[in-house]
């Protein structure tokens, strides 16, 4: 006790130095910081258009920690943030992983759990040519699939939702370049290649397939239970059709409240702003600001 008063009557000295007010400061603030950052709240920028329409590019969105850290395991049906599956992690248990895990490493991805540990996932394909999945052999129904068709934005493909009810100059999603994405069509038409992606429609090759069938086990040789994400946008969505079962441990937070949403998939807005100055106004959607998202 005598060390702890000794300690506090230092750290309280009177007529301390700028330096040292702003080194105690720093010394305070970072662990807390880093404490709410790991399981408590997070910040997350959606980069690609694997959750469309639930989720945009270029949309802000903050995370529960705490539920996951605490509380619960997910839950089927929830939007959770990850550590990505691909990364080449360092062994477990080292100083090396738990900075990769915790501080600095691979990417942050957002899918929505289909799979639970211990439940068998078939992924069929119907009379009709559309993919479904089942679990435990019952029909899962998904009424939050992206219900609108992909088209090209660039001659890599890179494609994005569109509404079929409005021009492409006049999309709700995304702000398009008409012209552009009719060029891109044709010349994709001319060398045969599909100048649409329908809802509906199903995937084999490097996305993954709609056809798969697995056994989730409730804890791996790793010891940590195995999820089944997917993307709600199917149709361009990495997802476990593609890497297969997701280890639990690498699940940190519950997407659950959208911040704002700028059509852009720059991580600085204000360098955004400054390239960009005349449509970047027009790529704010007002009308998906603040909001739960499920």
């Amino acid at each position: 006790m005598e060390k702890i008063r000794r300690f506090i009557k230092w750290w309280n000295r009177p007529n301390k130095s700028v330096f040292a007010d702003y080194a105690q400061a720093f010394i305070v603030i970072v662990p807390i910081a880093f404490l709410i950052r790991t399981w408590g709240y997070g910040l997350y920028q959606v980069p690609t258009g694997s959750m469309e329409t639930t989720l945009l590019i270029g949309e802000r969105f903050a995370s529960d920690k705490f539920t996951y850290s605490f509380i619960r395991s997910p839950r089927r049906g929830e939007i959770i943030a990850f550590n990505s599956p691909l990364f080449d992690y360092s062994e477990s248990g080292t100083f090396s992983n738990w900075w990769e895990n915790y501080v600095w490493g691979p990417e942050n991805w957002t899918k929505r759990v289909i799979g639970l540990p211990g439940d068998h996932i078939e992924g069929k394909i119907n009379n009709e040519g559309h993919p479904e999945v089942y679990i435990n052999g019952q029909l899962f129904h998904e009424p939050y699939l992206n219900k609108f068709p992909l088209v090209p934005i660039t001659y890599q493909w890179k494609p994005r939702t569109y509404d079929p009810n409005f021009s492409f100059d006049e999309q709700p999603f995304y702000l398009m370049d008409g012209a552009q994405v009719r060029r891109i069509q044709k010349i994709f038409k001319e060398n045969g290649i599909p100048t649409e992606r329908e809802p509906g429609s199903t995937i084999v090759g490097a996305e993954g397939s709609d056809i798969f069938d697995v056994h989730l086990k409730i804890k791996d040789k790793d010891g940590t239970d195995e999820y089944w994400v997917m993307g709600d946008n199917r149709l361009g969505s990495g997802d476990s059709r593609m890497f297969g079962p997701l280890k639990g441990k690498l699940i940190h937070g519950r997407i659950f409240f959208r911040i704002f949403s700028i059509d852009t998939d720059g991580s600085w807005l204000i360098v955004d702003l400054i390239r960009h100055p005349i449509t970047f106004w027009k790529r704010i959607r007002w009308r998906r600001w603040l909001q739960l998202v499920s």
